[in-house]
């Protein structure tokens, strides 16, 4: 008889073994951060993945208006949302979305790079971010999360 030798066998164990990471984003690049904090949802960096199961972990950013763009791009990267109105086409270039809204510009990229289906919109609730320094999830004691410099072309 095959017996499958893994550690998380259900969705429910997968779920409860969660943990809470904090990440400041004080003067990281959005596309940067936002390819690790995908890989911490979808718990890529944990040995159990499996890509059919929510393995990953809960993360909070923090210091979201302290995020930076390369080259140009805060000047010319439009962000684009329909109002489902006839014509209802808006746009807004990244400069004044980091003014209006910052945490949504690194929701935006996170929600890129997750899966384009039911269990991406589940790894995307897990997802907490905020603008200033402080968080509402003190009571979940998430462990700071120590960022890898995988584009320092210094090594």
């Amino acid at each position: 008889m095959f017996t499958q030798n893994t550690s998380h066998s259900t969705i429910k164990e997968a779920s409860e073994n969660a943990k809470w990471v904090h990440i400041d984003a004080d003067n990281q690049v959005v596309g940067r951060l936002a390819t690790q904090i995908a890989d911490i949802l979808r718990g890529k960096n944990n040995p159990q993945y499996s890509p059919n199961l929510d393995c990953g972990d809960f993360v909070v950013v923090t210091n979201c208006e302290k995020l930076r763009f390369t080259g140009n791009k805060l000047e010319k990267k439009t962000y684009f949302w329909h109002t489902g109105y006839i014509g209802g086409i808006k746009k807004r270039t990244a400069k004044k979305q980091m003014e209006r809204k910052p945490e949504e510009v690194l929701r935006h990229a996170v929600k890129g790079m997750v899966g384009k289906n039911a269990l991406g919109k589940k790894q995307m609730k897990k997802l907490r971010l905020f603008a200033g320094s402080e968080h509402t999830h003190a009571a979940q004691e998430p462990q700071a999360y120590e960022l890898e410099d995988r584009y320092n072309k210094n090594k």
